[in-house]
């Protein structure tokens, strides 16, 4: 290495920084709570819960109350044992500081503490202290209460003391987040908290999670508990859709010390939803859990229907899809030790879930079809007509193949690509109409920007199967252009474009095509708005012209603020555009193509479920849903196109 590249600075004993307790989180929360924004903030929160959530797991604990107070403080009330209290052989100190202040402390590691735990790592009460400006814990235990406070990441004002007698049991934390760590927002949404509350409830049936939000004297209340657990989960995710049998098909069994709960119902929709959850955590990868529950639906399904006359002996097999479509299904797997693999770690990597999950999963699955030939023979019959719409949709997607991603004859006409090859720097922009297509092409840069322009509305794929779906013109030819295939033809790394790019007009067209092309990405390449490769480009409202200035506003908000500046007796014209197909190519390029100017929504899914939910309500069969969801939010309506 050349002498001058050499970097000007000690290295000796003092540079060796030692990081202890508590230090080490607030140095690098991101290390424990995996990020200081919106989301590591309720990150908190579910590490208080999932504490008292392992007491419940435990058999001790049946309310478990999240109180949102005032100044951004929560509250975690459980009626648990309470926690322990008694001086700690190792620490010295009382337990409950040991728990507060000690990383890796928890009952998770011995083997008496609790079997299975939802938190990992035991990081959670320690992580919650470090990072809040303050923390109080109250512990009622054995008919006594005792109190401790801690102060700037977890500080103890005074050791653990007896407040006095008490008729309660349980512990109670209440904590503040500290704004110099969380810099983005110390706001809670309630929203979130709900639907995460909801979830938890639906995984652990019979416990009862209350969330109470008192900040403002709002005294918003939500109280879940459901005796049926997962069962009720499944019927929640069915209240849109139509279920082609009356009965969830539920699964319950201990292997091993691993508990398998699997709830199944099919619709007479066409996509499957299968939700899996490892010690109440959401395993969005999936993981060994759902491979063995894949691997058992498939095989008794086909047995079934090759020992009943379903399938002849000549007909082929049928495949997972066809077996899963119209499935809704919630897979929940409490283990003793997880482990996780996967980019979020979020999929389940411990081997020999998959055999159990599939042993379970298949003797009752088995039993449940003999015992019910009605439904089983609905199940069939689905599964039948599933597999003759694969074959006719097999050979659609044939149309849609490229021999390789460099072969550009076989792009779709009206595509204008780009000159680039590096998939990572390429955009392609989804237009709608000639006119707007025209303009983009124009003005795009060449180079990086493919445009390509759609016909009319596209299909909505939520009312259709993958053979259908195939038949249309304009979505053929997007998944041409995009190159990723479709079905079991999909592959991520074919995808020529890292960006995929929703441009429509700003009015309720532009909006409803927006939907439907949401729609087909979400049922059909969900992979693409899962890693972040879809966008929305949100187009100027207004051109304002004052003097020789243009100034472009993209909201109701940003034209008031500007008129203000300008004065009253400033002389202006306004534009309102409808459509982009109004603006000339230069315009266009400025204001929605231009990387370095222009407004891009990334499209991202952190609820899958809500997601899953929303689609249904908007785009499905059923009429009354649609209507009773307008009935309820036309009040939250601002800017009405008419």
């Amino acid at each position: 290495m050349a002498e001058e590249n050499k970097v000007e600075h000690s290295y000796d004993e003092s540079d060796i920084q030692v990081l202890e307790g508590l230090e080490a989180v607030r140095k690098r929360p991101g290390m424990y709570i995996g990020t200081t924004s919106s989301r590591g903030l309720h990150h908190l929160v579910w590490e208080i819960v999932d504490n008292s959530i392992d007491e419940a797991l435990a058999g001790y604990a049946s309310h478990i109350q999240v109180v949102l107070k005032d100044d951004d403080v929560v509250e975690v009330i459980d009626d648990g044992r309470g926690m322990p209290t008694g001086k700690h052989p190792k620490t010295g100190k009382s337990t409950v500081e040991t728990i507060f202040t000690v990383l890796h402390a928890g009952g998770k590691f011995g083997g008496g503490g609790y079997k299975v735990s939802g938190g990992l790592h035991g990081v959670g009460a320690s992580v919650v202290n470090a990072l809040s400006s303050w923390l109080e814990v109250h512990v009622y235990r054995e008919g006594k209460e005792y109190y401790q406070r801690f102060e700037n990441g977890g500080t103890p004002v005074f050791p653990l003391k007896e407040v006095g007698p008490t008729d309660k049991q349980g512990t109670s934390v209440t904590f503040k987040a500290d704004a110099s760590i969380f810099q983005e927002t110390t706001v809670y949404d309630y929203e979130v908290l709900r639907q995460r509350i909801r979830e938890l409830a639906f995984l652990n049936k019979g416990l009862r999670i209350s969330l109470i939000d008192q900040r403002d004297h709002q005294d918003r209340k939500h109280v879940y508990h459901y005796e049926g657990g997962i069962k009720e989960y499944v019927e929640f995710i069915n209240k849109n859709k139509t279920p082609i049998h009356n009965d969830v098909i539920y699964v319950e069994d201990i292997q091993n010390d691993i508990k398998i709960e699997v709830g199944m119902q099919y619709n007479d929709g066409y996509q499957s939803n299968i939700y899996s959850f490892c010690n109440n955590i959401n395993t969005h990868e999936g993981g060994t859990h759902e491979e063995g529950f894949r691997l058992a639906l498939t095989r008794v399904i086909n047995n079934y229907a090759r020992n009943h006359n379903f399938l002849k002996e000549k007909d082929d097999a049928l495949s997972g899809d066809d077996v899963r479509e119209g499935l809704t299904a919630i897979i929940s797997v409490k283990h003793p030790d997880p482990q996780y693999e996967g980019q979020t770690k979020t999929k389940l990597g411990n081997a020999e879930v998959r055999k159990i999950a599939s042993n379970i999963i298949s003797k009752s699955l088995e039993k449940f079809l003999l015992e019910n030939p009605d439904t089983a023979k609905i199940i069939m019959d689905k599964a039948i007509v599933a597999s003759r719409a694969r074959l006719a949709a097999k050979k659609a997607r044939e149309m849609t193949r490229r021999k390789t991603g460099m072969e550009v004859t076989a792009l779709p006409g009206k595509l204008a690509d780009c000159s680039s090859r590096d998939a990572s720097e390429c955009e392609i922009f989804i237009v709608e109409g000639d006119s707007a297509g025209g303009s983009a092409k124009m003005g795009r840069d060449r180079r990086i920007q493919a445009i390509l322009p759609l016909r009319g509305k596209i299909l909505n794929v939520e009312k259709a199967r993958l053979d259908r779906v195939l038949s249309s013109d304009t979505i053929r030819s997007m998944i041409t252009a995009f190159g990723t295939g479709i079905g079991e033809d999909f592959d991520i790394n074919k995808l020529r474009y890292h960006k995929i790019v929703i441009m429509t007009d700003a009015d309720v067209d532009g909006g409803h095509i927006r939907i439907l092309m949401l729609t087909f990405l979400y049922r059909y390449l969900r992979p693409l708005i899962e890693q972040g490769f879809v966008y929305a480009a949100q187009p100027p409202l207004y051109l304002l012209k004052h003097g020789k200035d243009d100034h472009y506003l993209y909201s109701d908000e940003e034209l008031e603020d500007l008129k203000t500046k300008l004065g009253e007796n400033a002389k202006y014209s306004i534009q309102r555009y409808k459509g982009l197909g109004e603006m000339n190519a230069d315009q266009l390029w400025e204001t929605t193509m231009d990387p370095e100017h222009r407004i891009l929504n990334q499209i991202d899914l952190d609820e899958a479920v809500e997601a899953d939910m929303i689609f249904d309500v908007l785009m499905g069969e059923k009429v009354e849903p649609r209507r009773e969801f307008i009935q309820e939010n036309a009040k939250y309506v601002t800017d009405l196109d008419i």
